[in-house]
């Protein structure tokens, strides 16, 4: 499904799926608690790669688990 952003098409299944791979590694990982609710922190990164141009969810997975575990530790 595409959901029209201002004047960009975001592709809300890559973003889904990206979130939802990452997520479940990060609670098995328990960098984020064990809850339905959505983390606001890792949903930004994944938009914010998703509008620089990244559309392969695997990768933007990966990297938003970087990203994620990488501002943990600062």
């Amino acid at each position: 499904m595409l959901v029209e952003r201002g004047l960009r098409i975001m592709n809300v299944e890559v973003v889904g799926d990206a979130y939802a791979i990452a997520s479940n590694y990060l609670r098995r990982a328990g960098a984020i608690p064990d809850s339905f609710a959505t983390d606001e922190r890792l949903l930004e990164i994944i938009v914010d790669m998703f509008q620089r141009g990244e559309t392969n969810k695997l990768r933007l997975a990966n990297k938003a688990i970087a990203k994620f575990e990488a501002a943990e530790l600062v």
